[in-house]
């Protein structure tokens, strides 16, 4: 593999091997990474404070996922239109009202629990809150995107940026749960929309760093499409492999739980899931600090069929300590699926589609997520436990089918829409092939 030498994008001396030390002496970083972790850690407390606030004013575990999981959806569905009007309009000016009105849903949605109003209209407050929750993730996504451009660390902000991710589902639920069993019930939901205002809100004043709006007319004209980012055949298929993934989190989440039950030990279902998450979270940062030679196309095929593999195992284990390795090799194989797949927009999506492109994907996986904890929970319940997993086996295998089918899809012509040398017809050393890294 030929070397590429890069500048620090800190102006210190050039190097080849681009790290997260080097990543985060970038110009700026700092000022949109602090805000936005604490804008972002809200989106993995809300369906567990969802769940413990109406599980505990109505009595019913089924009502308060039905809940969560109606703002789950509409959260998938609503939220990529958000980001297709960040992209045009630019973030601040999305953002701003968009925080404004998810905290004044969450309140209402509080509100009614507590007060004990008809069930209806906690649904009908569920649709608001998910719809306006504030997509902090993709946004970072794009301004590391605008501000690395095609350079190998590219790739080393998607991974960087999946083992954010992956910190704040393992801190968000924990902090929500601690507040909702020692605080009060709705404290949990209270400090959500209260994260979500503050960090939405300091994350929105960074304007130097935000990427240039878009003009819609503009955007369609640069992609060759009607202007929506899902008009892009391999945004699609990525979507489709990000709903799978979405089935490993939700089925896992359930199944997990429901196994840990049957075999005693309930208590162990905390530390299962933790396996898992740490799996995901040790791969992430090793993906991003290896040289990679194949190009994404090829490298997201391999590791989505290993994650098929390994999730289709986890029906098969006959106790907990397997289900453990199971899990954690599970885990391993999820976050270079993600990492690639992100790092494939930058060559299929004009940067005045990126938002809503990844707020699509980051979507795909929610989406997935809340099929999977109320088709899991259902099969648990009417097989048992090791029914459950077979919605991850599933989700994966039948994604991956998509990707195999439609894997040229996933190359773009030249000329295409992307800006980096793999869509331009050059060597192939845009954010899918990097230099060796090295964490400084």
């Amino acid at each position: 593999m030929e070397s590429t030498v890069t500048v620090d994008p800190s102006g210190d001396r050039p190097t080849k091997r681009p790290g997260y030390g080097q990543l985060l002496r970038t110009p700026k970083a700092w000022t949109f990474l602090l805000p936005g972790f604490a804008a972002r850690l809200p989106f993995a407390m809300l369906t567990i404070s969802l769940v413990l606030l109406v599980q505990h004013t109505t009595g019913s575990y089924g009502v308060a996922g039905a809940v969560a999981a109606v703002a789950g959806v509409s959260m998938a569905l609503l939220a990529p239109q958000a980001g297709k009007l960040a992209d045009r309009f630019g973030q601040r000016a999305v953002l701003v009202p968009g925080v404004l009105l998810h905290s004044a849903a969450v309140a209402l949605l509080t509100v009614l629990a507590l007060t004990g109003a008809p069930l209806w209209t906690l649904f009908a407050a569920a649709v608001p809150t998910g719809a306006s929750v504030p997509q902090i993730g993709p946004m970072v996504r794009s301004r590391w995107a605008a501000r690395l451009g095609d350079t190998p660390l590219a790739g080393t902000a998607a991974a960087f940026e999946s083992v954010t991710d992956e910190l704040t589902f393992v801190l968000g639920p924990v902090i929500a749960t601690a507040l909702c069993t020692g605080v009060h019930p709705a404290a949990g939901l209270a400090a959500e929309g209260a994260l979500s205002l503050l960090g939405g809100l300091l994350f929105a004043a960074q304007r130097s760093t935000q990427p240039e709006a878009t003009p819609r007319a503009a955007a369609g004209r640069a992609s060759g499409t009607s202007g929506s980012a899902l008009s892009i055949t391999g945004v699609r298929v990525l979507a489709v492999a990000f709903l799978g993934i979405g089935t490993v989190f939700g089925g896992l989440q359930v199944s997990l739980t429901a196994f840990a039950e049957e075999a005693g030990h309930p208590g162990m279902n905390g530390l299962l899931y933790g396996i898992f998450a740490a799996g995901n979270t040790l791969a992430g940062i090793v993906y991003g600090v290896v040289a990679w030679s194949a190009p994404p196309q090829r490298r997201l095929l391999v590791g989505y069929a290993a994650l098929a593999v390994t999730a289709s195992t986890l029906w098969a284990m006959p106790s907990l300590a397997p289900l453990a390795v199971a899990g954690l090799l599970t885990g391993l194989c999820v976050a270079p699926a993600l990492i690639t797949g992100y790092t494939l927009i930058d060559s299929l999506v004009p940067p005045g589609a990126r938002t809503e492109s990844f707020t699509w994907l980051t979507g795909a996986v929610a989406l997935g997520q809340a099929g999977a904890v109320t088709a899991s929970g259902t099969l648990a319940d009417a097989f048992g436990a090791r029914a459950g997993f077979a919605v991850p086996l599933g989700g994966t295998v039948l994604a991956l089918a998509v990707l195999v089918a439609l894997r040229s899809r996933l190359v773009p012509e030249s000329g295409g829409a992307g800006r980096g040398p793999v869509a331009s017809g050059g060597t192939g050393r845009g954010i899918g092939h990097r230099t060796p890294a090295a964490v400084d």
